[in-house]
């Protein structure tokens, strides 16, 4: 990895655990010293941010940390819902294969082992969001559309678009569970849709999965000072 992509990687990681404030300037400067390298890979870095909506120009040349509200959020969540509907379309249209089908399975069975569990662990939480980011990663590569992966990608820079962005962060509460279960009994329908070949159906119910986001997206907002813990970049939402 050059030095470039670390002070990227670093800088968007610094923004996405809320260590800026909403607003605040970004000085090349003073990040430079904080990063321990120079002001030209920081700066890349700012203007590739800018490009990933994480951080915006401001009237004198220099970068503020962007401010999202509730409503771009919910759009960003919504775009994905319809770009992963697409792409659960085209792989029931196209059919299953076998290869698909064994890891599909997988992600089902280890999403069922670490459900009955309750409450979950910190522990198990992380894995089911990384059994997630599998399932839902393995239905778009299967989709066959370069275009619509890139579009995806894309749309996953902003917060809390990705797929396991906004999985319940209260998870030893009751109601957490429930949602996280219901999700996942979401998953054994759109995969029974896609072994069936049901186009229609697998790319409704991918869209409708994402409703789960955004409820949980609602219930993060609500306890904004105990989600703030687990989820730092809820700061950089504003309004309700």
């Amino acid at each position: 990895m050059s030095l470039q992509e670390t002070v990227l990687m670093q800088l968007r990681d610094l923004i996405l655990r809320g260590e800026f404030e909403p607003g605040q300037r970004l000085a090349e400067q003073q990040l430079a010293e904080r990063l321990g390298a120079s002001r030209t890979p920081v700066r890349a870095a700012l203007a590739t941010l800018e490009q990933e909506c994480l951080v915006q120009l401001n009237d004198t040349g220099g970068y503020l940390v962007r401010q999202f509200t509730p409503r771009e959020v919910a759009d960003a969540i919504a775009v994905r819902g319809h770009l992963e509907g697409m792409a659960a379309r085209l792989v029931a249209e196209h059919g299953v294969s076998r290869r698909l089908q064994l890891d599909l399975q997988d992600c089902l069975d280890e999403g069922d082992r670490l459900l009955s569990a309750n409450p979950l662990t910190m522990e198990s939480y992380a894995a089911y969001a990384a059994m997630n980011d599998r399932f839902h990663a393995l239905i778009l590569e299967a989709s066959g559309n370069s275009a619509l992966q890139r579009a995806v990608a894309l749309n996953d820079r902003l917060p809390f678009a990705p797929a396991s962005a906004m999985l319940p962060m209260q998870s030893t509460l009751d109601k957490d569970h429930e949602w996280m279960s219901y999700a996942h009994r979401q998953h054994h329908m759109l995969f029974d849709a896609l072994k069936a070949g049901e186009g229609t159906r697998a790319q409704a119910l991918a869209v409708e999965h994402t409703e789960v986001a955004q409820m949980n997206m609602r219930m993060a907002l609500e306890r904004r000072p105990e989600t703030e813990q687990l989820l730092p970049a809820i700061r950089l939402v504003v309004g309700r």
